[in-house]
């Protein structure tokens, strides 16, 4: 008997119960919930042969930075596979191992030729999808385009299928199409509300279209569905805190990082820990309120464990973030070194973008505003090449504002933040532009 995935794609298993929990670890991943990777151990435990289980389960183990282990189970899904993988699942796992080798360049070009020939292989397709797919970690300027044209291309192969609709519906929210993309979103919660995934999405569209409030209350009333364990949990908490910056309340922005977010507290993933962290921190201080003592240093010491050399552009401007904001010239020059180095060899796919974000968060942390904004202004339609979400890389534009404000450019800063308020109400966005021209 033929067993088949949730998309009906055959899997090369004769274990009813292997394919049974494939399919299990399957949405569950789809879905950022918890057991993902207990159900791919389960499908491997029936049949210790099947490789989709086993490439699968590496897949997860990069998630948390465990390079060996996950290069070492992609080499033997390989082996598998070539021995009794069909040729759809051949390219499936070439794909995947590519992806987890961190060659990705070839993941994507190999992830594009894939889905071409199998677009119903939802766990390629996932691959350029959200804020740390390979689209966004591509380099591309215009990788929020390219989702949606993605999503596009293919949706007639998934109708009403809850995992694409909130991959479709965050797409065009990122591409500024937002209602659009809160209606798909919403649709696809309700389709199944144990979907962390959805959940993100969801609370993106708020952010874009300024419903504060209801994205708190949304979070309030999910997140206790949601194990603390969850690859997400921390992040859609660090989502109710940039909400509570919105009003001024740093005190209860700093008490979610407390339980959530602080290196003690945290059970995300390295790239999340790191950039959730660093980015709330800043944020907090930028926006004029005091750093607890002792926070930035705890937090920079688990992300240099975490990322002691160069790698993605986006892990790289969040240890800047750490460099500038402990004052550590030498860690900010010595990973500037590097990443110039990999300019100067063509090796920066994020490109100039990167360096020039590396001098303004350091002239900022100094006091420098006017070389922060020297810096910044002419990169700052770059900036997205670095990847993340648009929610993510406004700490970018309110460093640059605040640089603006403080160093007497309030004309600039006006313009900036009336543009900022036409697009999306911020009750924080009224209050600077009330500063600004001279109100209370």
């Amino acid at each position: 008997m033929a067993y088949e995935d949730r998309y009906g794609l055959t899997l090369s298993t004769a274990s009813s119960e292997a394919a049974a929990a494939y399919r299990e670890g399957m949405d569950l991943l789809l879905a950022a919930w918890t057991g993902a990777a207990e159900a791919f151990e389960r499908a491997i435990a029936a049949d210790p042969d099947f490789a989709l289980a086993h490439i699968a389960r590496a897949r997860i183990h990069t998630f948390y930075q465990q390079g060996d282990v996950a290069r070492t189970k992609a080499g033997l899904s390989r082996e598998l596979v070539t021995r009794n993988g069909s040729d759809r699942e051949k390219s499936h796992v070439e794909t995947l191992a590519l992806a987890i080798e961190g060659n990705l360049p070839a993941a994507l070009a190999s992830t594009l030729k894939h889905i071409d020939a199998w677009p119903r292989d939802a766990i390629v397709m996932s691959l350029p999808m959200g804020a740390f797919g390979l689209f966004a970690f591509s380099g591309m300027a215009d990788h929020d385009r390219a989702r949606v044209d993605l999503c596009g291309r293919y949706a007639h192969h998934y109708g009403d299928d809850w995992w694409y609709l909130y991959n479709h519906g965050w797409a065009l929210t990122e591409n500024n199409d937002v209602k659009r993309g809160r209606a798909m979103t919403e649709r696809a919660f309700a389709m199944r509300e144990a979907n962390a995934n959805a959940v993100h999405a969801l609370l993106h569209a708020m952010f874009e279209d300024g419903s504060v409030d209801d994205a708190d209350r949304l979070v309030d009333r999910w997140i206790g569905t949601y194990d603390r364990a969850g690859i997400l949990h921390g992040h859609i908490r660090w989502h109710q805190a940039l909400g509570a910056l919105e009003y001024g309340d740093a005190a209860r922005a700093l008490k979610i990082y407390a339980d959530v977010l602080q290196p003690s507290a945290t059970h995300a993933p390295p790239l999340n820990a790191v950039t959730d962290g660093a980015s709330l921190l800043w944020r907090l201080q930028a926006y004029g309120h005091p750093v607890p003592d002792g926070l930035w240093s705890e937090a920079d010491a688990s992300a240099q464990r975490a990322f002691p050399r160069s790698s993605i552009a986006f892990a790289d401007v969040h240890m800047a973030l750490f460099a500038a904001a402990t004052r550590n010239q030498a860690a900010l020059e010595k990973r500037l070194a590097v990443i110039e180095k990999r300019l100067a060899e063509g090796k920066l796919p994020a490109g100039p973008v990167v360096p020039a974000l590396f001098r303004a968060l350091g002239a900022f942390a100094e006091g420098d505003y006017r070389g922060c904004v020297a810096q910044l202004s002419p990169v700052l339609d770059e900036v997205v090449r670095i990847g993340g979400s648009h929610a993510q890389r406004t700490l970018v534009e309110d460093t640059f504002i605040v640089a603006l404000m403080k160093s007497g450019e309030l004309a600039r800063a006006r313009a900036m933040l009336d543009e900022r308020l036409h697009r999306r109400p911020s009750p924080r966005d009224t209050r600077w532009l009330a500063t600004e021209s001279g109100g209370s």
